[in-house]
């Protein structure tokens, strides 16, 4: 009886569904603990350490401080839509993991466009920073999500081109044949300049340091969240790191990887694939973490500058190198 329990429950997509998103939140709320102690010790200082033991604690006391405070919304705020955006981008950020292969079992949706999901999902996160910066009739908001989208949009642009060179490469968009297929390490190096400009485009995509413009202290103030308060503002700081987690994903099975050990090496095949999607993931997190506390911020005619006058026409240009490559070399998939 208690295996039929098991067996039903385990091919309950519901089920799943429910799971994934709880071990997915879960994990992000100590991504923030990890990011204040990596920031800590490469500034010198402690980091959480009071809360729980080694300040393990710290998170789910910052979210019971955060959720005990009052809720305000500006006296001429569109209620409806004010509610709406934080849930929205949360909400976003948590479907795009339906067809994230974190092993070769573990995916819920293992469909043919997983990639063209992946990038409609990540655009439509822009309208919940729009509609948070119109719904709270504050100028300081509106042109915070007006920076927002301007810049999202400006690296969708070369983040899609660099996706294109993976696809060329792998001759699929199902994510965990990405994953599986075959790429001499020729190939490999051909991939990595568009590493690089996927790397730096995902922290603009996230509006993370040193693009965080959309939130500003000197001319801003909080930006599009300026007018957000407990959990309002709760649900626009998960649906950050979230993203942030997604976008390590998608770098992990696009570029490194996903489940399979690191540089092809068989002896490391005991290891669960699980255990090696994790810590690639944790890898790149790392890198935003160490961006944040490394470079100042840019000025935003430096961002728009690089976005579109650097990484597109860099991104255009090596997709055809690409393309030139692997039709010269017969290494186009068919």
């Amino acid at each position: 009886m208690l295996m039929d329990i098991f067996n039903f429950l385990y091919e309950s997509l519901v089920v799943r569904i429910v799971v994934l998103s709880l071990v997915v939140m879960v994990f992000v709320a100590f991504v923030t603990y990890a990011e204040r102690k990596v920031l800590g010790a490469m500034q010198l200082r402690q980091g959480p350490m009071t809360v729980g033991p080694f300040g393990l604690l710290q998170p789910f006391a910052d979210a019971f401080k955060l959720l005990s405070k009052e809720l305000i919304i500006p006296t001429h705020a569109n209620r409806a839509v004010f509610y709406l955006a934080p849930i929205l981008i949360l909400t976003l950020a948590l479907v795009a993991w339906a067809v994230i292969p974190m092993s070769a079992q573990m995916v819920l949706a293992d469909i043919n466009v997983g990639v063209l999901y992946l990038f409609a999902i990540s655009s439509l996160g822009v309208y919940g920073v729009i509609m948070a910066g119109w719904a709270s009739n504050s100028k300081y908001a509106f042109l915070g999500g007006l920076r927002s989208a301007s810049q999202m949009v400006s690296y969708e642009v070369s983040m899609g081109l660099v996706i294109v060179t993976v696809i060329l490469c792998t001759g699929s968009m199902n994510l965990s044949e990405i994953v599986t297929a075959d790429r001499p390490l020729w190939m490999q190096i051909l991939l990595l300049p568009m590493l690089v400009v996927f790397l730096i485009s995902i922290l603009a995509e996230t509006n993370r340091a040193p693009f965080d413009l959309p939130e500003g202290e000197s001319e801003l103030s909080g930006g599009f969240m300026v007018e957000y308060s407990s959990g309002t503002f709760v649900l626009f700081f998960l649906g950050e790191y979230m993203n942030m987690v997604l976008m390590s994903a998608i770098t992990t099975v696009l570029f490194l990887g996903g489940w399979l050990p690191p540089f092809g090496i068989e002896a490391l095949a005991f290891v669960p694939g699980v255990i090696w999607f994790v810590a690639k993931v944790g890898l790149v997190l790392f890198y935003f973490f160490w961006a944040r506390a490394t470079f100042p911020r840019y000025r935003y005619d430096q961002l728009m500058r690089l976005g579109w006058k650097v990484f597109l026409p860099f991104s255009f240009i090596w997709v055809l190198i690409v393309a030139g490559t692997l039709i010269y070399t017969g290494a186009l998939p068919q």
